[in-house]
């Protein structure tokens, strides 16, 4: 059959190619950008980058639509009427930028605690937690606090990293996965290599999640758990393997602090911490010598069980042996435990059985010799092939940060943290447990840096960020009683605590890529509130100026002031730094750059250029030179390559060093990012076999994680089973210290700061009437878009336009509802109206929709029916930020008690059949109006049509 000539087969792609990094997600994949004419014609994966080895998803491929869209910010914009109605002017960035620094300056002279400066999914947290810390407010935090601390502070405070982008599965040689609360969005690309890796060779994936789809549903075993429950679970599973004795003991002498000594002194100062001696140092019962000794020596016989007399008389036991104290109890049998987890006890226990099985029955042993940090050489390494991974589906409960611990606790116990086969930490990971660096904001003045960094890892009470009358210093109260380990602070209580002026007022709301009056707020209709709310005395709004930045026109627009536009990704420099959020992987340490591979097109400017304009123009040490100019005039760019946070330690660790030859540590080479562009736009360094295993202990690769500036010795970082912090604050709740919580918040510090994982009732579902409340309602992300960025965009929009309440269809039989009915969803906190889809593969207590679908009309630059505003909706409007009042009429954060992480999966509601009516979901809100600058979306999507009509134009002859 001929071809048809009017079909090209072979057509000239590109004219040029640039490699940068993706942003369509947090993965942060390596990515070939074709381009044409000056246009981006096409996105595919970069084969050589160690993220994604070439794979693209859907997201990352619809790149040119999310930079092309037609909701893109244009200029610089000043508010003209009441806020909330996006009636703004356009102005020059000369005004814009007087008009910040003029606010910013006042409060600069006055009292820097007047800024709150929060920023979202922002990828360049090191350079704006370091601004804050030259302006000198404690107020800073990004979007981790409502994500996933809880993950991140339970991994770094137990094994000295965590789940995601702290380290992964072993997918090449694990038998045995476990992933928990882990949807399709989270870390896609690799997951996806991973999984394939791991089914190909018939290895075993359980997932556990109240819902199954996506990586439950291609699982070889999924368990619908209850939500919240997940941590009583794990403890079964300890239960059963303390039991049946299937722990690795050598692991845990040699690794953890397992053998420490803890005084038993009931009701005194130092009942539950470690007994040292005066030196300092942990204490361990040398069952040789018969006496306590520096549990730290390398070579001694510790004992894990039994109790001890010490020197000076007070009793202690082995850590160890408070832990299998509790989790042997009756209390975390599987039968006791398995109602509430809605998995059978028979399924817990053969789970148990098959952990059990595949640690010590298929170990992995690779014949690499290395040397542990003692300097002992050894000829093998031994491998636990069981991996665990966690993600928000247990993060973000306010148990979640005892579910987390409980999870490393299990794989430490199985002896499977570093291991082949098992848990493995990305570099610059692991940390000292915790990391050294304690929260600032203590003391702050006028025109004074903050002494340290706004976020820290508090080690006691001591380091709480507390007035002298133990009112929290920060308005989100981070670090204070009410979120005492917050190190990503607690950005869902800004806007609240500040319209409440509690503890105070601000001056200055400034976020950046934070759509806080909408997707990532909980009680979006109260928060809406709030931004617009006025003081009746004055007649001014309570949070007196909202700065904002993005690149385009979210819901959150409308409520600001002033407006900085920001560029697209494809539009900018950007830094994927290791002091940052970094994309290594196991097996050596890894960044990475974005480069403006087109020029805007808008009067625009990347954000993090903007700080360091605003920055010199307010005078702050480290943006400006001894003589007062800027000291990096040429915006983002200059500072990834001339900025030094310690000497020889950059924003970038590749080709540093005058001639570009020094990796991790070396001087400033002034063709830094040309190197970086040269070589695909990554840079990576693959480590020695010696070095790949046992990093908390393995002095090769200590040794060169001083040499990069990973940590500040080569000493063992000692696994913390035990938390003694956490014991130090039990103790100041019971009474104990110089720094106590108040009154109603004493009993809750004390019941939950446990130095051993612990589980109870998720806060709002002990507080409301769950008869009332009797269903579990959640959200998850779906795997083609990434919060309201992705729903915007008109290739992605046509997989997923608008979403649906999920319920089983065992639930569905009880309610009368069948696919398409309209129901009324209530919790504590408001209604939604909504259509239902039926679905088995659901916990049958619980209703779950994708997030981030919905979207308020007029928003994003979209017609003001588009389906997304009028059949998508958000369950964020029944979630509150704040519990319910308790027995003393006090509401407080509806927050993890020890992270401040956002409590989003503790909701409750019930679900009513709606009579007939009109078929659109609620509440609806005001139409936004469309934005001055923008003109109407186009109704087709013909992008790509010039590229077809231009190369048929070529073809045709003249």
């Amino acid at each position: 059959m001929a071809r048809d000539p009017a079909i090209d087969t072979s057509p000239v792609v590109n004219d040029e190619v640039k490699y940068t990094t993706c942003y369509m997600c947090a993965c942060r994949c390596g990515i070939k950008v074709h381009l044409k004419d000056g246009l981006v014609r096409y996105i595919e994966g970069n084969r050589n980058h160690p993220v994604n080895k070439g794979v693209i998803c859907g997201k990352g491929s619809s790149g040119i639509m999310q930079h092309y869209s037609p909701a893109r910010l244009r200029k610089p914009l000043k508010r003209v009427g009441p806020r909330g109605e996006n009636a703004f002017v356009e102005i020059e960035w000369d005004e814009a930028l007087s008009i910040a620094t003029g606010w910013l300056k006042n409060i600069r002279d006055t009292d820097p605690k007047k800024l709150a400066f929060f920023t979202g999914r922002d990828q360049s947290q090191s350079l704006t937690g370091w601004w804050a810390t030259q302006f000198g407010t404690p107020n800073f935090a990004a979007h981790g606090g409502f994500c996933s601390v809880n993950m991140a502070a339970a991994g770094l405070y137990t094994i000295g990293g965590s789940f995601w982008e702290f380290g992964e599965p072993d997918w090449d040689r694990s038998k045995y996965l476990m992933l928990f609360g882990v949807a399709e969005d989270h870390d896609s690309n690799p997951i996806k290599t991973g999984l394939g890796k791991m089914k190909g060779r018939g290895a075993k994936v359980v997932s556990v999640n109240p819902i199954r789809t996506g990586y439950s549903a291609v699982a070889d075993e999924w368990l619908g758990i209850r939500p919240g429950t997940d941590g009583l679970f794990v403890m079964a599973l300890i239960h059963e393997l303390l039991h049946a004795d299937k722990v690795d003991l050598d692991y845990l002498v040699r690794y953890t602090n397992a053998p420490w000594l803890v005084v038993q002194n009931p009701g005194g100062a130092d009942h539950g911490l470690f007994a040292r001696d005066a030196s300092g140092a942990p204490l361990a019962w040398d069952v040789k010598k018969g006496e306590a000794v520096d549990a730290r020596l390398p070579e001694i016989a510790p004992a894990v069980v039994g109790e001890f007399t010490l020197p000076d008389g007070r009793k202690a036991v082995p850590s160890f042996q408070i832990l299998a104290d509790r989790y042997m109890a009756g209390d975390y049998a599987p039968d006791a435990v398995a109602e509430r987890c809605g998995i059978p006890a028979d399924t817990i226990r053969r789970i148990a059985r098959e952990l059990a099985e595949v640690a010590f029955e298929q170990e992995i042993t690779l014949d690499v010799e290395w040397t542990d940090w003692a300097g002992r050489k050894h000829d093998k390494i031994t491998g636990r092939p069981v991996a665990m991974h966690a993600m928000r589906g247990i993060s973000a409960h306010s148990n979640g940060f005892h579910t987390c611990r409980a999870i490393h606790v299990l794989q430490v116990l199985l002896g499977s943290v570093e291991v082949p086969g098992g848990f493995r930490f990305k570099p610059p990971f692991p940390k000292p447990i915790p990391p050294g660096i304690k929260p600032a904001g203590k003391t702050y003045a006028p025109n004074t840096p903050l002494t340290g960094a706004p976020l820290g890892f508090p080690t006691g009470p001591e380091d709480l960020v507390l007035e002298a009358d133990g009112t929290p210093v920060r308005i989100d109260k981070a670090y204070s009683w009410e979120a005492p380990l917050s190190s990503h602070g607690l950005m869902h209580m800004v806007i609240t605590n500040a319209h409440n002026a509690d503890p105070y007022p601000v001056d200055v709301l400034f976020m950046y890529m934070a759509n806080m009056s909408w997707n990532s707020t909980m009680n979006t209709k109260g928060v809406m509130e709030m931004l617009t709310a006025k003081d009746e005395k004055t007649g001014e709004y309570k949070i007196p100026k909202i700065i904002y930045s993005d690149a385009y026109q979210s819901e959150m627009v409308a409520y600001a002031d002033l407006i900085l536009p920001d560029t697209t990704y494809l539009e900018r420099w950007d830094c994927i730094s290791l002091l940052d959020r970094p994309i290594c992987e196991a097996d050596g340490p890894a960044d990475a750059i974005r480069q403006p591979v087109v020029e805007p097109d808008r009067d625009v400017r990347s954000f993090q250029s903007v700080m360091l304009d605003l920055g010199a123009r307010l005078g702050l040490p480290g943006m400006t030179n001894a003589d007062g100019t800027p000291k990096y005039p040429g915006g983002y760019a200059d500072y990834i390559v001339n900025h030094e946070r310690t000497p020889g330690i950059g924003p970038l660790a590749g080709w540093r060093g005058e001639n570009g030859d020094q990796h991790g540590r070396g001087g400033v080479n002034k063709n830094q990012l040309q190197a970086y562009i040269d070589h695909q736009a990554f840079w990576h360094h693959e480590l020695a076999p010696n070095q790949k295993f046992y990093k908390f202990a393995n002095k090769d690769y200590l040794d060169f994680a001083v040499q990069m500036g990973f940590v500040g010795h080569a000493d063992q970082i000692v696994i913390q089973l035990y938390s003694e912090t956490m014991q130090k604050f039990k103790l100041a709740a019971q009474g104990h210290g110089a720094v106590q919580p108040p009154d109603h918040l004493r009993a809750r510090v004390e019941a939950s700061f446990d130095p051993l994982p612990v589980w109870y009732v998720p806060f709002e579902e002990s507080m409301v009437d769950t008869k009332t409340y009797p269903v579990h309602a959640l959200t998850q992300r779906p795997m083609i878009m990434y919060h309201s960025w992705g729903s915007q965009n008109a290739w992605l929009r046509q997989i997923l336009g608008r979403n649906k309440l999920y319920v089983s269809t065992s639930k569905a039989r009880e309610l009368g509802v069948v696919d398409d009915d309209w129901v009324k969803v209530t919790s504590h906190n408001g209604e939604i109206k909504v259509q239902v889809k039926t679905m088995e593969g659901l916990n049958h207590d619980t209703v779950w929709t994708w997030n981030a679908i919905g979207k308020r009309s007029g928003a994003w630059n979209l017609d003001a029916d588009v389906p997304e505003a009028k059949k998508g909706f958000l369950l964020n409007h029944l979630i509150s930020e704040l519990l319910p009042r308790d027995a003393q009429g006090k509401r407080i954060t509806n927050s993890d008690p020890i992270t401040g992480q956002a409590a989003w999966f503790d909701l409750r509601v019930r679900i009513e059949k709606c009579a007939p009516g009109a078929e659109v979901t609620e509440p609806q809100f005001p139409t936004i109006p469309r934005l001055v600058g923008l003109e109407p979306a186009p109704t087709v999507n013909d992008y790509g049509a010039s590229f077809h009509a231009k190369a048929r134009d070529e073809r045709s002859p003249a």
